[in-house]
């Protein structure tokens, strides 16, 4: 730990170095990225200095401790003693997660994918309640949503949905989102008042640079037709609607939310792309740890991770045992226990990884 620290206080005065050079203030993009990486690095060197503080404080008064002889005064020491140590500890655990490493692909922005499984319009129903729900907590987060495919029901719920996430950090706090979504409750299509059991498959991508992801003209089929569903004046009657066939995968993507064609597009090669990254990782994936899951689950979108039941207003994320009390609030956006207890577990494996 003092070896990571030392290290990153010699970063951070080379990046301070770099960002007072007056060619660098003149590159924002350079500017940024140094100033985005000091901001990283000054939170663990300022958890780092309070870490090294109270464990000063605790052995100077430990050392009270072994010369204090008074009764009373012993006491206090004592309880004195034993809050710094549950202060240590507590201020070593902040460290270790800030030391953790971190994923490469951590901040990238995300295309987020929600269709509805079993449960025919309830499902499509929670569908539509998990995407306001996502929206709301990005909203709360300062990131920015945009929907780039929708596949709506009459009664408002949705059988598939595709946005974009962006945003600081996106891709580390909503990747464990991966995975099938159970729900519990009463159908607003239910007369009978019966519980009904749904389940929502939701896939999170990080969204992958035109440079980071070759994809070759020859490789790819393009077909351009009349939008379908509800739409303005001018959606069902020009040929806007875009539909990308990847030769090689299969893979199919169509988007029809635009009026442009151009935009269409634009749009449906995004989603392209973080969806062929997403095949060539699960594949190397898979060849680098057939017999081994990561500790956070799979992130197998067949895998059931989350329960919502409505009439306990309980949640409960299987894959950490986290059983939460306020659904009603969850579901409003305010996930941030949520997230943040994922987060947490993720990168303490990460770290008993990379001690190991």
């Amino acid at each position: 730990m003092i070896q990571k620290l030392t290290s990153i206080r010699e970063r951070l005065k080379i990046l301070d170095t770099e960002a007072s050079d007056p060619a660098v203030v003149r590159d924002q993009n350079r500017y940024r990225q140094i100033m985005k990486e000091r901001s990283k690095l000054a939170a663990i060197d300022d958890a780092g200095k309070q870490y090294e503080k109270a464990l000063a404080e605790l052995e100077d008064t430990r050392s009270m401790l072994s010369q204090e002889k008074d009764p009373e005064l012993r006491d206090l020491v004592e309880n004195e003693v034993s809050d710094l140590e549950k202060k240590v500890e507590k201020l070593k655990s902040d460290l270790d997660q800030l030391l953790a490493p971190r994923d490469p692909l951590a901040d990238k922005s995300i295309i987020m994918e929600i269709r509805a499984g079993t449960g025919g319009e309830e499902a499509a129903l929670f569908a539509a309640d998990l995407f306001r729900m996502y929206s709301r907590y990005a909203a709360n987060q300062g990131w920015t949503v945009e929907v780039m495919s929708e596949n709506a029901t009459e009664l408002g719920g949705m059988k598939e949905i595709v946005f974009s996430v962006a945003g600081d950090s996106v891709y580390e706090k909503l990747r464990w989102e991966s995975g099938v979504h159970r729900v519990q409750r009463v159908p607003a299509t239910e007369s009978s008042g019966r519980i009904h059991t749904s389940a929502v498959t939701v896939a999170v991508l990080p969204e992958m640079e035109e440079t980071e992801i070759e994809i070759k003209p020859e490789d790819l089929r393009i077909d351009v037709m009349r939008s379908g569903g509800p739409g303005g004046q001018c959606v069902n009657t020009t040929d806007s609607a875009v539909r990308i066939t990847h030769l090689p995968t299969g893979i199919v993507v169509h988007c029809q939310d635009e009026k442009s064609q151009i935009k269409n597009k634009a749009k449906a090669m995004r989603i392209l792309r973080a969806r062929l990254y997403d095949l060539e990782e699960a594949k190397a994936q898979a060849e680098r740890s057939a017999e081994r899951k990561s500790q956070v689950g799979t992130g197998d979108r067949s895998e059931r991770i989350r329960t919502y039941n409505f009439p306990q207003n309980r949640l409960t994320d299987h894959r950490i045992d986290l059983t939460l009390y306020k659904l009603d609030l969850i579901m409003e956006g305010e996930m941030d226990e949520l997230i943040d207890a994922l987060v947490a577990h993720a990168r303490q494996q990460a770290l008993a990884e990379s001690i190991a």
